[in-house]
């Protein structure tokens, strides 16, 4: 974080008191929460079955009324006319229709060879060589021979891997020998939007350094948040998959979670929601959820709109240093990207020139690709995530009934979460009323008065779904022939000024969609008692989505919620591009292992009283070096310190709202409001002293106030 920011950060931990997430008193603050009180999770229809293009055949036909995906008939050997997608052609013989896309259970065997994994019907059908060998937790010399087992569980497919004897008959009960009893929930991250069944990953479902030392390996397409981000779903999902499992195979010693990115979101979620369903976990690349997320994430198009259409003329927006004072996020000259990023956004940067905007740093083409986090981290999950005219769902053309009525947004997939409101929308929590973006930029002289005026007035906000139409070039490649079509910002989804000069309309978030987040399970609110060990690779150089201050934003919840953070650690491992990434997975699961055993010998000593010797924060040099470790390594971050060796090593960026005075935690959906005079009259702009006419034009933008982060409700 560069050090005006961090200081900005301190000050603000040590002004806020706790209760800053109330709105005209509808919203309580986080850490003074009662547990979530879970609705039940609805079930959404239409819903796409994919089971057939993941290898678990055509779904159970459940109905005759043509909802849902058509089901052919097969012959003996189960044969059917298909595309290529595996969904019956016109010149099959349809026999019904799967709503709900159930699937038989089949059981599959799979070993490892030097060149990648062998499918094969029963371990009796295993070579004798050429087969990899690994050695269990337990100490046993064995073949790397895995039992898989496919179904479906709460409509998504799950699965089951664990290593099995090379002795064990495919016709008998499981062979358990080689199961060490430790239960590893693999967890997804991505982003989507419902209605599908999803794709089941391999590599989740056969995560092998924990299936080579004896783990049971558990996944499900409902615990990919690619698939969906209801967390009420999944939850619920991995509730019943574990007492599948338990039911099928046994109750594990213990029960474990990773995953990274959304994977990291559901073990902080789930846990919450679910006491007892984890005993620990290994959130990797973490957010501590989703919604807050949206809370900076739904500046990134507005702000990039402002800078290079509406504010274009202002050389200053062409430097993307300069931008990053505004949004926050990290932004380079030259970021490393991969070759697919690098050839789309050199792409997009050309149909600038074409259509005239000023590229950052004025870019002519050469190598050089200036970029902030937003683009290309965050680019195109705005209209993803909000407008209802707009999906990634693939193998809509298959349903039916088609999805005309579905509305495409995270609300209302989770409506049982945020509500609806009278026009039968679901409740929206995303708000900018009051929001003032570059307030600490322009207190420490990084833009002008005027600069920040005009921003203010012309950002804009977001329009309601109902009234969101259908997305322009990129988002839809078949309108980029038509330069009028160009809108990489979504601005046809903005309030925008109509005449340059008039404020343009902020957004109001829906309070009781705000006050539903909270208490419905959608929002971490800290309260987790269960060993974590927050571990990812540090990729601010890439412009990587997941940037690093989220651990920290976890951990300051955890903080204000149970008073400690015994229960979290944070590792970090440098990731140099063109260098191999040293991973720190297994040792986490074996710090976990003796901590979690620790706590089962002695459950008087609770997650605190028990940390063994290796349960320290850390961090590591790219090749693997340790930097430092101990319990100050990341000091100066949540507290006014010097900063500790992990903290120098990792520089840690912003979001737009800190930037805009508000606090690190990043939960405050809808801030309280005070009036422009008592604003000022606080010294909130300090050294900044509006004039007279700066006061009526802060006014006449801000006319129900400005936010005041700090203020009790």
């Amino acid at each position: 974080m560069p050090p005006a920011t961090l200081l900005t950060v301190q000050v603000i931990f040590r002004a806020i008191p706790t209760a800053l997430l109330a709105a005209a008193a509808l919203i309580t603050p986080a850490s003074a929460q009662s547990p979530p009180r879970l609705p039940e999770p609805e079930i959404r229809y239409p819903f796409v079955c994919t089971t057939a293009r993941n290898g678990l055949g055509q779904p159970i036909v459940d109905n005759q009324s043509g909802h849902g995906i058509p089901v052919a008939r097969e012959d003996s050997a189960g044969r059917y006319p298909m595309d290529d997608r595996g969904y019956p052609t016109d010149e099959a013989d349809i026999v019904g229709w799967s709503r709900d896309c159930e699937a038989k259970t089949r059981v599959d065997y799979l070993y490892r060879t030097r060149d990648g994994w062998e499918w094969v019907e029963s371990p009796e059908a295993v070579p004798s060589e050429g087969v990899v060998t690994t050695v269990t937790t337990e100490g046993d010399t064995v073949p790397l021979i895995v039992r898989l087992e496919r179904g479906t569980i709460d409509r998504f497919m799950h699965s089951v891997a664990m290593l099995a004897p090379r002795s064990e008959h495919a016709s008998s009960a499981p062979d358990l020998s080689l199961w060490n009893k430790r239960l590893l929930f693999s967890l997804q991250g991505g982003v989507g939007i419902g209605h599908s069944q999803g794709v089941w990953s391999q590599n989740a479902a056969l995560y092998e350094p924990a299936l080579r030392v004896g783990y049971a390996v558990v996944s499900s397409t409902g615990l990919r948040t690619n698939t969906h981000y209801n967390l009420i779903r999944g939850g619920h999902t991995a509730v019943l998959l574990k007492r599948h499992f338990i039911r099928k195979y046994g109750e594990p010693l213990y029960t474990v979670a990773l995953g990274g990115s959304g994977g990291a979101i559901q073990q902080y979620i789930y846990q919450q929601n679910h006491p007892g369903l984890f005993d620990g976990g290994v959130p990797q690349y973490s957010y501590p959820d989703m919604i807050t997320q949206t809370i900076h994430i739904g500046d990134c198009e507005l702000l990039e709109h402002f800078f290079e259409r509406t504010d274009a003329a202002n050389p200053r927006w062409r430097d993307v240093e300069e931008r990053e004072k505004v949004i926050g996020l990290n932004a380079e000259r030259d970021p490393v990207l991969d070759s697919g990023e690098r050839e789309q956004f050199d792409g997009l940067y050309r149909m600038y020139a074409r259509v005239g905007v000023p590229t950052p740093n004025g870019w002519d083409g050469a190598e050089a690709l200036p970029l902030t986090e937003c683009r290309p981290g965050w680019f195109g999950l705005t209209p993803l995530a909000m407008n209802a005219r707009a999906t990634n769902v693939e193998d809509i053309d298959k349903l039916a009934e088609g999805a005309d009525s579905v509305h495409w947004t995270h609300w209302d997939d989770a409506r049982e979460v945020y509500g609806v409101d009278a026009q039968g929308w679901a409740r929206q929590t995303w708000d900018n009323e009051g929001v003032q973006y570059g307030l600490e930029a322009l207190k420490e002289g990084s833009i002008t008065p005027d600069e920040f005026l005009r921003l203010n007035a012309l950002v804009g906000g977001w329009k309601h779904a109902s009234e969101m139409v259908p997305e322009g070039c990129p988002h839809d490649l078949s309108h980029c022939d038509d330069p009028a079509e160009f809108d990489p910002w979504s601005a046809r989804q903005m309030n925008l000024s109509p005449d340059r000069e008039r404020p343009a309309p902020r957004t109001r978030g829906d309070t009781i969609a705000i006050r539903n987040a909270f208490e419905r399970g959608h929002v971490f609110l800290g309260r987790v008692n269960i060993p974590l060990i927050d571990w990812r690779h540090y990729l601010e150089h890439q412009l990587d989505m997941h940037n690093a201050v989220q651990s920290f934003v976890s951990r300051q919840r955890i903080i204000e919620a149970m008073g400690h953070h015994h229960n979290q650690l944070i590792w970090f491992t440098d990731a140099r591009p063109g260098e191999p990434r040293v991973d720190h997975t297994m040792e986490a699961l074996d710090v976990l292992h003796e901590w979690i055993m620790n706590i089962r010998a002695n459950p008087g000593g609770g997650v605190a009283g028990n940390r063994p010797a290796r349960a320290v924060d850390r961090c590591w040099n790219s090749d693997g070096s340790l930097i430092a470790e101990g319990d100050d390594v990341w000091a100066g971050i949540l507290h006014d310190a010097p900063p500790g060796p992990c903290t120098r090593a990792f520089p840690l960026h912003s979001t737009s709202r800190i930037r805009a005075g508000g606090p690190l935690r990043g939960d405050v959906f809808k801030c309280p409001l005070i009036e422009v005079k008592e604003a000022v009259e606080r010294g909130m702009y300090a050294p900044w002293q509006p004039s007279e006419g700066q006061m009526a034009r802060l006014e006449e933008i801000f006319p129900t106030g400005v936010c005041a982060y700090g203020r009790q409700p």
